[in-house]
């Protein structure tokens, strides 16, 4: 074992010293040692109660036969970061939790690790360091919340951020904003809809990374707490097995886990996530495959923000287990964490809601929730979700009204100054523009909210909530800091957008493009700290956003 090396041989006398200072006997040195990497705080809600979950891992790796070491990592909640100088950080922690899983296991030589996870950045983060450390892993993610209500209206943090739109509209009054902000999040748990988190959820349960069912038990259920203990004990069995994380995950895992991602329709934010997590496992992938795949796999729930259903409904309809019997003939096989392959795993799982999780000759719509958008403004590409925009937006042209900050962009929407047939352009928003690439549920809300969403679209370098519906258009590559197309775009300009056709272009020639951009100054913030260097290291959105 790994462990080994801190724990067996007359010249590991000083490391056992120091382990039986926290508490180990004799009888300990020869378990398994085994990490949990616990994102817990009081912060964030969907991560509140992940301390039960943890208590619940360290029962099952006892009983199991191991010895488990608690160590703490950092968790943004992208919902309270929204909007203001913190939301800057959130993509950034992702790589700063993978390093922490990756110091911890590594520095103690644990023999295998369990991530206890739920938000958008850090199931991501504890995803790639299981691939760079390529030992034995288990990912337990926390669960959604309940549904908010407001009588027989569903709610969640979506909900509240429209009701602004509506407010700033003059369609509502600042009470009815309050009553649905006390309603929309009832407690713990990530967000009821397939927002970031629960996307991610689902697709490390894809990968073959958490048990069977872990990813829409919501943080309520007594559930979780049963399959976190099996996942305590599952980790050691690993271990003993000799099975590490890149024996689970290969591309296929990768492939399968898109093709869940398109069904379900998840948030625009796996575009960031997958190619990143693929690289830290050894694999390459770039946006083709998920444009290519998006063509073959219909979407067949409706879920919010796209629809009326909440994660709750997809676990009552069998979970990612009847999805993937539902796309049973697209999947390839490959190995889970669980000892069942992922065909064996859809072969056995029943489709409890035909409405919720449709037949794939009856889906919500015919191809994947996500597209993969191209042209002279995108050269490299750009993201929508496709799924959640209106049949009157897949085609549209207008006129462009161009912002150099999220803040420019959120005064002029709420001030009334869009109007049906803009286009919002936001830039100096993406990985290093912002740096950071920040997410921007505020305008995007405020123009669902105003009654814009079927007149009006937005094109960023940034990136959206998972939370984004309507025409809204990210991850826009190359980015105005790199002196890409977008930063040519001036008031006027008249831009383009099919989504069918996967097109994003501006009314200009080349030739118009590169002369204006020989004027471009960038707008530099500044960055100190870790936002400095994380400039300095990050690649683009079509590539994941990956540090080099």
């Amino acid at each position: 074992m790994r462990s080994d090396d801190v724990k067996t041989g007359i010249d590991r006398a000083p490391q056992r010293s120091l382990l039986r200072a926290s508490g180990l006997n004799d009888d300990d040195m020869k378990k398994p040692f085994i990490g949990i990497a616990d994102s817990w705080n009081n912060i964030v809600p969907g991560h509140i109660h992940l301390n039960r979950i943890v208590d619940a891992v360290v029962e099952g790796i006892e009983e199991a036969g191991g010895k488990a070491f608690v160590f703490g990592v950092p968790a943004v909640c992208d919902g309270i970061a929204m909007g203001h100088e913190g939301m800057r950080y959130s993509l950034v922690s992702r790589e700063t939790i993978s390093d922490c899983c990756e110091i911890m296991c590594q520095a103690h030589r644990l023999d295998g690790w369990v991530g206890v996870s739920n938000c958008d950045k850090v199931t991501p983060g504890m995803l790639m360091a299981a691939g760079r450390m390529n030992i034995p892993v288990v990912m337990v993610t926390g669960g959604a919340m309940e549904v908010g209500r407001n009588g027989k209206e569903s709610l969640d943090l979506q909900s509240v951020f429209e009701a602004i739109g509506l407010y700033k509209a003059g369609k509502a009054e600042e009470d009815y904003v309050k009553t649905i902000e006390c309603a929309a999040c009832p407690g713990q748990g990530s967000c009821s809809g397939l927002f970031t988190a629960n996307t991610m959820a689902c697709l490390t349960e894809t990968l073959g990374l958490s048990l069977t069912g872990c990813a829409t038990s919501l943080a309520v259920d007594e559930k979780k707490l049963e399959i976190a203990r099996e996942s305590g004990r599952r980790i050691v069995q690993l271990v003993r097995e000799g099975k590490n994380a890149r024996d689970i995950v290969t591309m296929a895992s990768i492939r399968n886990a898109i093709r869940v991602d398109m069904c379900i329709g998840g948030s625009t934010n796996t575009a960031l996530h997958i190619p990143a997590i693929a690289r830290d496992f050894g694999l390459r992938i770039d946006l083709g495959l998920f444009d290519e795949i998006s063509r073959t796999v219909p979407h067949i729930t409706s879920l919010r923000p796209a629809g009326p259903y909440s994660i709750r409904d997809l676990d009552n309809a069998g979970g990612i287990p009847a999805v993937l019997n539902r796309i049973s003939g697209l999947l390839e096989d490959a190995d889970t964490v669980n000892g069942r392959s992922i065909k064996e795993i859809a072969a056995s799982a029943k489709v409890l809601d035909d409405e919720i999780l449709r037949p794939l000759d009856r889906p919500f719509h015919v191809q994947g929730g996500i597209a993969v958008l191209k042209g002279n403004l995108a050269p490299k590409g750009s993201v929508i979700k496709q799924a959640a925009v209106s049949e009157k937006m897949m085609r549209f042209t207008g006129k462009a009204k161009v912002f150099d900050s999220e803040a420019d962009a959120s005064e002029a929407i709420s001030a009334g100054k869009i109007v049906a047939g803009d286009v919002v352009v936001i830039r100096y928003e993406g990985p290093k523009g912002a740096p950071g690439m920040p997410e921007m549920l505020s305008p995007t809300s405020m123009i669902m909210g105003m009654g814009l969403g079927e007149s009006v679209a937005l094109i960023t370098d940034g990136r959206f909530s998972g939370a984004t519906r309507g025409g809204a258009i990210g991850h826009v590559s190359p980015e105005a800091f790199e002196k890409g197309p977008i930063a040519a775009l001036r008031d006027g300009d008249v831009i383009d957008i099919d989504i069918p056709n996967r097109s994003l272009s501006v009314r200009l020639s080349d030739e118009e493009i590169q002369a204006r951009l020989k004027d471009v100054v960038p707008r530099d913030r500044h960055p100190i700290g870790v936002l400095k260097r994380y400039r300095e290291l990050v690649t683009n959105g079509a590539e994941g956003a990956y540090l080099e």
